[in-house]
């Protein structure tokens, strides 16, 4: 589970439903949008569902139902908690050393985050977050490109090679032995070791 105090929503993942046996078609509709999880881009969540969250060991723990809107792609967490599961189990959380601190009945439950576990799932996290951005980029272009009048695809007509104009001063000399389109003009008096080098220069 990743805490983010700065989200105003709480968001389960598309890729988490199975492991609790769970399908689409047993979440409720929701219309809003939201933003933040991707760079610069709304999304459509598939639904919303209400479901259990425990902090804690049986021996000393919390439970509240938590309202997460669920959103269609994979994440690297199961979910993030945002300010209203906070503010439900009236956390106060340190984000520097990864500890939440809440009221139970049996006093303060400490909760201490795994260092590791953070770093290789944010390390994921932007893989996939790059992935779906360039997805969405890529499904833009084509949409536009769809829009493009014909004329305007046309492969425009390979150019005519350069005609290069000789004098007595210069001569034409083949930089590649296989292409004879890749010339270029050098001075008639250089010696013999000058056109060489621009050969071996060419290929």
């Amino acid at each position: 589970m990743f805490v983010d105090g700065g989200s105003s929503i709480d968001i389960f993942f598309r890729n988490s439903l199975p492991a609790l046996k769970l399908t689409a078609a047993q979440l409720k509709p929701y219309d809003a949008q939201f933003w933040g999880v991707l760079p610069s881009q709304s999304l459509v969540p598939l639904g919303h569902i209400t479901l259990p969250v425990q902090f804690g060991t049986p021996d000393h723990f919390r439970i509240e139902f938590v309202n997460f809107v669920v959103a269609d792609f994979d994440g690297t967490y199961h979910a993030i908690l945002g300010r209203p599961s906070l503010t439900k189990f009236k956390v106060v959380p340190h984000y520097s050393y990864l500890v939440l601190k809440m009221p139970t009945e049996k006093g303060i439950l400490t909760v201490r985050g795994n260092i590791y576990t953070v770093y290789t799932c944010e390390e994921e996290s932007f893989k996939i977050t790059e992935a779906i951005d360039l997805s969405i980029r890529m499904a833009e272009t084509v949409a536009q490109a769809t829009q493009v009048p014909p004329d305007q695809l046309q492969i425009p007509e390979q150019e005519t090679p350069r005609k290069i104009s000789k004098s007595k001063e210069h001569k034409e000399v083949q930089l590649v032995d296989d292409s004879q389109e890749k010339t270029t003009l050098i001075g008639a008096n250089l010696d013999a070791k000058w056109e060489d080098a621009l050969v071996v220069e060419g290929r």
